[in-house]
Formats: C-alpha cells, sequence, structure tokens
C-alpha cells in the first residue's frame, strides 16, 4: 500500500491537508485571542493580527471550496460594520478584526458569529457595569504588586474616562465559540 497509511487508508497527502487544516483553524483562533488580549490592553487591534487572521480564513475557505463566497460574505460583513464605525457604535480595528474573523469562519456559521459576538459584547458591557460599581482597590505596591489589583485600577480608570471597551475579546470570544459550536 505504497502511499496510503495502514490504518485509515488515507493517503498521505489527505493527511498533509489535514494537518494543514487543523493548523490554519488553531493558528487563526490563537491570533483571535492574541488581538483580544491586545484589544484588552491598550484599545488598540493591530492591522497586522488581523491580516494574519483574514489569511488563515482564506486558506481555510480555499479548502473547503467556499473561497469565493467566504471572502463576498466577509465584505458584507465588513461593510455593515463600517457603518456602524462611521456611527461611533465600533472601532476601526474592530471593523477589521470583525471582517476578518467572519472570514475565518465558514460562511455558514457567519450569523452564529455575529449572535455570538453580539452576546459576549452583552456580557463585557454587563461585567463594567459591574466594574464601575465595585469600590476601589487599594493601590499597588512595587513593580510585582498584585496584577488583578493593578488590572482592576487601571479598567475603573479607564471607565472614568468613558473609555471604550475591549470589544475585540467579545469578536475573539464569539469567533471561538462559532469554531467550536
Amino acid at each position: 500500500m505504497f502511499g496510503r497509511t495502514a490504518k485509515t487508508g488515507c493517503s498521505v497527502s489527505q493527511n498533509i491537508l489535514l494537518l494543514i487544516t487543523a493548523g490554519l483553524t488553531a493558528g487563526g483562533m490563537a491570533l483571535l485571542l492574541a488581538a483580544g488580549v491586545q484589544d484588552f490592553a491598550t484599545r488598540l487591534v493591530s492591522n497586522q493580527l488581523s491580516l494574519a487572521i483574514a489569511l488563515c480564513g482564506a486558506g481555510l475557505r480555499w479548502r473547503e471550496g467556499n473561497f469565493w463566497l467566504g471572502l463576498a460574505a466577509a465584505f458584507a460583513v465588513f461593510f455593515v460594520a463600517a457603518f456602524c464605525w462611521r456611527r461611533g457604535w465600533l472601532g476601526g480595528g474592530d471593523v477589521k478584526l470583525l471582517g476578518a474573523a467572519a472570514f475565518f469562519v465558514a460562511p455558514g456559521q457567519i450569523p452564529a458569529l455575529l449572535l455570538a459576538t453580539s452576546l459576549a459584547g452583552g456580557v463585557l458591557a454587563l461585567l463594567y457595569l459591574a466594574l464601575a460599581a465595585l469600590p476601589a482597590p487599594r493601590p499597588p505596591r512595587g513593580p510585582k504588586a498584585n496584577l488583578p489589583a493593578r488590572i482592576l485600577r487601571a479598567e475603573r480608570w479607564r471607565i472614568r474616562r468613558h473609555g471604550p471597551l475591549p470589544y475585540a475579546s467579545a469578536i475573539a470570544a464569539g469567533a471561538v465559540f462559532t469554531v467550536f459550536h
């Protein structure tokens, strides 16, 4: 049986394609999580992360044979999100990340992505409302002070100044949930 594995009967090229698909999926999800963490820390999402996620999505869409449908659906999501940006409802990095996430998931999963992202954004907003109501933590001392207290203090400072929510974390959560669901 040259070119086939003994146990499964799959060809070596099929195994390689499965590994590529798994690598693109895992890589895209890691990049989504990195974008969520970056937005939480800096309130910015790098264009390179969004581009890398979109490239992972392009590979997945090409592999599944729905590249052009996925691209068209991702552009539709991007343009609706850009309208929301023009209204001041989303940040520019969030628009690019949402478009990339829409290309990353299968075209049939885009409604689930948008629903999961909206629900994650609602949970995020509720957490920030609760955070605003909490008493201020003691100020941390020294460079190795209690990290959760430092994060809480920084977030409360952002809330008092009416800073934006780190919505990329909601987009990342929605996309990862959609892929696993």
